[in-house]
């Protein structure tokens, strides 16, 4: 990946939604301009949410979700619809496309609404009404008064103001995020330790790094980067000390140990802890690692779909450590990529990784999820930390 192409996981979601031939594939097409969505006049042609990334004109990096029918029926229909949900825990802004007044559509609305995800409601279709304004009030009005462009992906009527919606309906702070927020400023000297693992192989870079690199440079801060067992050797071949240290969390204690005084520590896990998801349920959560007994069960949620390593620190590291102070009768399950079990209740904890490849509103929503249920969260390097015993002297955002 270049270091100038913005990654999925850090454009905004733009999700669609409506029933079956509402025009969700073809107002992406008309949005962008080009021909990124399949269309067809069969109803159900869109099964499994498509996500494409774009370079929105007024917007900016965007991922476009195109979902499949509300509206959908039988036993595929229900499949195609649990999809459509999951997609709406990924969607930064949907936009509800219909064709005339709501019906199928204001369970979703509310469901939108409950997870505080803007709303811009099209009518598409446009051309062919015979009345349009009665056919968009009418719309309005069942949607509790909300406003509704009246578009049409066939002419392209409406579709620049929609594009002026879409711009404005995205989340202000949205852009404002950051990894390293206060912790760097322009000048300073940043360590980076990195980790060249199985999970880093030669000649590759972990999304983190990449990222992390761009907006120290962006920052105009100075970077330094070395393995861990260089680490004293670079430390002595700088001529005055870092400001701030950012190491792979598996070799905490022996940053810890070799940092100067005044030089501040972080991890790269910890820095997504905070730009991904919320750093103080993290932190809360990694005090019932204290409270795990050999009868409790860890539920270990990774974000890659890759195919485990050998030293894997999701499936093994991290369970190592914990067997070693907890007990070795300490359970754990493990799920990858979108699986997330809906009921959280038979388990003590949930450790998440660092959710590079997840957008921050897919993360939070997980979050959400085990705060509803009472289930304690944490992130790995947060866990690692706290393993550690230096949690409380390492430094976030």
């Amino acid at each position: 990946m270049a270091l100038t192409e913005t990654p999925r996981a850090n454009r905004p979601h733009i999700a669609l939604f409506g029933r079956r031939n509402a025009g969700k594939s073809s107002l992406i097409n008309a949005l962008t301009g080009q021909e990124i969505a399949l269309v067809s006049p069969v109803a159900g042609t869109t099964a499994d949410p498509v996500y494409k990334s774009f370079e929105l004109r007024g917007v900016g990096p965007v991922v476009f979700v195109d979902t499949a029918g509300l509206d959908d029926v039988g036993p595929l229909g229900e499949l195609r619809a649990e999809k459509t949900r999951q997609a709406m825990e990924k969607a930064d802004l949907a936009v509800l496309v219909l064709t005339g007044p709501a019906k199928e559509e204001l369970p979703w609305l509310e469901a939108l609404r409950a997870k505080k995800i803007p709303v811009v409601a099209v009518l598409n279709q446009c051309d062919t009404a015979q009345d349009l304004p009665a056919l968009q009030a009418a719309t309005a009005q069942s949607l509790g008064g909300m406003d509704v462009l009246a578009v049409s992906a066939k002419t392209g009527q409406g579709i620049d103001q929609l594009r002026q919606a879409l711009a404005q309906a995205i989340p202000a702070d949205f852009w404002e995020l950051s990894i390293t927020g206060g912790l760097a400023q322009p000048g300073d000297l940043v360590l980076l330790v990195m980790p060249q693992d199985l999970q880093a192989p030669k000649g590759r870079l972990i999304l983190p790094q990449v990222q992390t690199i761009r907006e120290l440079l962006d920052k105009k801060c100075a970077v330094m980067s070395c393995t861990a067992d260089c680490l004293e050797t670079t430390l002595a071949a700088l001529a005055r000390p870092p400001k701030l240290i950012i190491t792979d969390s598996q070799v905490f204690p022996a940053v810890w140990q070799a940092k100067p005084p005044e030089s501040l520590l972080t991890s790269f896990s910890i820095l997504f802890a905070g730009y991904k998801g919320d750093i103080s349920a993290f932190w809360a959560g990694a005090q019932a690692i204290d409270r795990l007994t050999e009868d409790s069960v860890v539920l270990v949620a990774e974000a890659c779909a890759h195919a485990p390593t050998t030293e894997d620190i999701g499936r093994e590291k991290l369970p190592r450590l914990l067997r070693q102070r907890v007990g070795q009768g300490l359970s754990f399950v493990f799920v990858r990529g979108n699986d997330f079990p809906k009921d959280l209740s038979p388990y003590d904890l949930i450790l998440h990784c660092g959710a590079c490849m997840f957008n921050r509103r897919h993360v939070l929503g997980r979050i959400a999820q085990a705060q509803e249920q009472g289930v304690p969260i944490c992130n790995y390097g947060v866990a690692l930390a706290h393993l550690a015993g230096i949690l409380e002297k390492v430094c976030h955002p």
